[in-house]
C-alpha cells in the first residue's frame, strides 16, 4: 500500500507549527526568574495582548473569534442557554463562555539571545502589572531605556498543597536599560512574533462543528472514525439525560434555534 504523502506532510507541518509555538512562548519554571517586559512590536502603545479561548471543548483549546471582534457560535449558544431561565443551562453557559488570557512580550534574563517570547497569565497577574504601571512611583516599566525588570516567582500546586499553582511578581526598584547588546536590541524592536501568527484563528463554521460534537460526542466519534479511524477526544461535559426533561428541552430548543438561523 502506497504511503499517503499528503497526510504525512500535513502531520509534519502540524508538528513544526507546534514546535514554533513552544519556542515563541514563555512560562515560568518553579522558583524565581527575572524578565523584562518590552514594547510590543505590533502595538507600540500597549504591550498587553488580550486573547479569548475556549478551554476543554472536546478536549481541545480554541481561540474565540471574540478576540478579533467577530461572531462566535459558542458564545451565541451560551447566551441562548442563559435565556432559558434554567439553572443547569445557566451553569452550562458559564462553562462555554471564552476565558481571557493576557500575553506580553518579554526577554528572559540569562536567555536574552533567544529573543522575545510571549508570557501568558490570568486576571490576577494582569491586574497587578496594570497597577504597577498606573503607579507614578513605577511608571512605564516597559521603557527600553529606563524601565524595570520583573521578578516572577512560580510555585506549583504540589508545593503549595493546593489545587492550583501560584504566580507572584515583584518589580525591581532600579531603572535599567532593557539591553546594551545591539543584536538583542534588534530582536526586541524588529524580531518579535505576532501573537496572531502563533495562535490559530478558527472560523465560525469550525467552531460550530466543534460545538455540535461537544453536544453530541457520539456523533463526533462516529464522524472521526469514518474519516481518520480514531475516536474524537472525549467530551468534557456529560450530555443532558432523561432525569431532567426540562433541561433537555431547553438545550435542544436553543441548539435548534442557533443552528437553523
Amino acid at each position: 500500500m502506497a504511503l499517503d504523502l499528503d497526510a504525512i506532510r500535513k502531520r509534519l507541518s502540524g508538528l513544526q507549527n507546534q514546535t514554533g509555538k513552544q519556542n515563541n512562548l514563555w512560562k515560568p519554571e518553579p522558583g524565581k526568574q527575572t524578565i523584562r517586559i518590552v514594547p510590543y512590536q505590533f502595538n507600540k502603545d500597549n504591550p498587553f495582548i488580550e486573547l479569548f479561548f475556549h478551554y476543554g471543548l472536546n478536549g481541545k483549546t480554541f481561540m474565540s473569534p471574540v478576540t478579533h471582534g467577530e461572531a462566535d457560535p459558542v458564545v451565541e449558544f451560551a447566551e441562548k442557554l442563559k435565556a432559558t431561565g434554567n439553572r443547569d443551562d445557566w451553569q452550562m453557559s458559564r462553562k462555554l463562555e471564552p476565558k481571557m488570557r493576557t500575553y506580553v512580550p518579554v526577554i528572559v534574563r540569562g536567555q536574552e539571545s533567544e529573543g522575545v517570547k510571549l508570557w501568558g497569565f490570568g486576571k490576577t497577574v494582569y491586574q497587578e502589572l496594570l497597577s504597577f504601571i498606573a503607579d507614578p512611583d513605577y511608571g512605564d516599566i516597559t521603557d527600553l531605556n529606563a524601565g524595570r525588570d520583573v521578578t516572577v516567582e512560580f510555585m506549583t500546586a504540589a508545593e503549595l498543597g493546593k489545587q492550583y499553582p501560584q504566580t507572584t511578581i515583584r518589580i525591581k526598584p532600579n531603572q535599567t536599560p532593557a539591553t546594551e547588546n545591539k543584536e538583542v536590541a534588534e530582536k526586541i524592536m524588529n524580531g518579535q512574533k505576532d501573537a496572531n501568527d502563533i495562535f490559530k484563528k478558527v472560523s465560525y463554521d469550525e467552531l460550530k462543528e466543534q460545538l455540535a460534537i461537544w453536544l453530541d460526542p457520539e456523533q463526533g466519534e462516529s464522524e472521526s472514525e469514518t474519516s481518520t479511524g480514531t475516536g474524537a477526544p472525549a467530551a468534557t461535559t456529560a450530555q443532558p439525560t432523561s432525569t431532567n426533561t426540562k433541561k433537555v428541552d431547553d438545550v435542544n430548543s436553543a441548539f435548534d434555534e442557533l443552528f437553523n438561523n
